[in-house]
């Protein structure tokens, strides 16, 4: 069965950056719609940002300016840059991905067909 396997988070203070990354084992999400979301212990999984095959992205309002989302199909990698980091309940990101060529509801989780294992961020002020 297909992966998607995140890398990059950690520990950072305010303000600083960290690049998160999401590797497929198949080339297939190149032609996918896909996603970061994160969730904090207790809250919902929200989403951050989208991309489509044709490289549109979307992103939340309080991302806009901030977090870039990229990838990188011959490397069958999806990225996600964030600047500007603000401190936060630590949430854990995980990359998804929607089995279609344009995003449908991006934000919204239930949406998404394939999921990776997570990745913690922790900022401190």
């Amino acid at each position: 069965q297909a992966q998607l396997v995140e890398s990059g988070g950690g520990s950072v203070h305010a303000g600083g950056s960290l690049r998160l990354s999401c590797a497929a084992s198949d080339p297939t999400y190149s032609s996918y719609c896909m996603g970061w979301f994160r969730q904090a212990p207790g809250k919902e999984r929200e989403g951050v940002a989208a991309i489509d095959a044709y490289g549109t992205t979307d992103y939340a309002d309080s991302v806009k300016g901030r977090f870039t989302i990229s990838e990188d199909n011959a490397k069958n990698t999806l990225y996600q840059q964030m600047n500007s980091l603000k401190p936060e309940a630590t949430p854990m990101y995980y990359c998804a991905a929607q089995a279609r060529v344009q995003c449908y509801w991006w934000h919204l989780a239930y949406k998404y067909n394939y999921w990776g294992q997570g990745t913690q961020v922790t900022v401190s002020s």
